[in-house]
């Protein structure tokens, strides 16, 4: 009479039990700094959807009555002026911006990565010798500049300041990621007759799309963000969605509610680019990583 063997049961590594736990940890850790992270957000949002009254008590009550007051006030001009010219002036000063610098990034990463200009190395720190300069040292000659060129309250003198101030970081960006782009490509292309445009056009673009699509992101974030400039250079025309929301804060206090509700608009069209080109962000910002 045989008598059945009880399974064998294979017990883990030290080693890889500990590997386990430590990647248990770290998962929780990520998961609250992730959390942490979004918590301003996620209060100004659920602060969007109170009345002034409740926005305004100390502590915040998290139990307090929901209501679209402040949204129906923004839409009806509730700041003191209407909403959409600034989110217009916004979306044009960012998006034309945003594709002058595409323009001028492309060839200018092209001459440094792939057909490399005389000391190409010292023409990237220049790039990056602009950014050091804190934006309010150049306040008072860029005003000047514009007072006297009659461009005072114009979105396209932001449009051109927004194209200066991104274009050193597109450079950057972009020449990373032209860098491994194959030279035998651009090469087969000029046997056929391909002229430059036409190689950055049809050969080069379409290689470097995430990383021309992540530069463009980052460019339009900065440009839908930039306050300093507007606030200065733009009155009641040209004046742009950041500078909207400082209108929320008045001699009369603070409407919290109307102005978390006015930050959620205009966080939208900024969330909305990046949940379309999410992939290809990811893509643009790890091209190259790995050889």
């Amino acid at each position: 009479m045989s008598t059945a063997t009880p399974p064998v049961r294979h017990q883990m590594p030290p080693a890889a039990r500990k590997a386990r736990r430590r990647s248990a940890v770290l998962g929780v850790v990520t998961w609250i700094a992730g959390i942490a992270f979004c918590m301003p957000a996620l209060w100004m949002l659920l602060t969007s959807f109170h009345s002034e009254a409740d926005a305004a008590t100390n502590p915040p009550s998290l139990a307090a009555s929901l209501t679209l007051d402040g949204y129906r006030q923004f839409f009806n001009g509730g700041g003191g002026a209407e909403p959409w010219p600034p989110l217009i002036n916004s979306l044009l000063a960012s998006t034309l911006s945003t594709v002058l610098v595409l323009v001028l990034a492309l060839p200018a990463a092209y001459a440094l990565s792939i057909r490399r200009v005389p000391k190409w190395t010292d023409v990237m720190f220049f790039f990056l010798s602009t950014k050091m300069l804190p934006v309010v040292a150049g306040l008072l000659p860029i005003y000047l500049f514009a007072k006297n060129a009659g461009m005072l309250d114009n979105v396209w003198l932001l449009v051109i300041l927004y194209t200066s101030m991104n274009l050193p970081i597109a450079v950057w960006m972009m020449q990373s990621f032209l860098a491994d782009v194959p030279v035998s490509i651009i090469e087969a292309a000029q046997v056929d007759g391909a002229r430059l445009p036409t190689v950055l056009a049809r050969v080069v673009a379409p290689v470097v799309g995430p990383g021309i699509a992540a530069t463009a992101l980052i460019c339009f974030i900065f440009s839908w963000n930039e306050l300093l400039f507007a606030r200065v250079l733009t009155g009641v025309v040209a004046q742009t969605a950041p500078v909207y929301l400082t209108g929320f804060v008045t001699s009369q206090g603070l409407f919290l509610a109307q102005l978390c509700a006015a930050s959620v608009i205009v966080s939208l069209p900024v969330l909305a680019a990046g949940y379309a080109a999410q992939d290809k962000l990811v893509q643009g910002l790890s091209l190259g990583a790995v050889k």
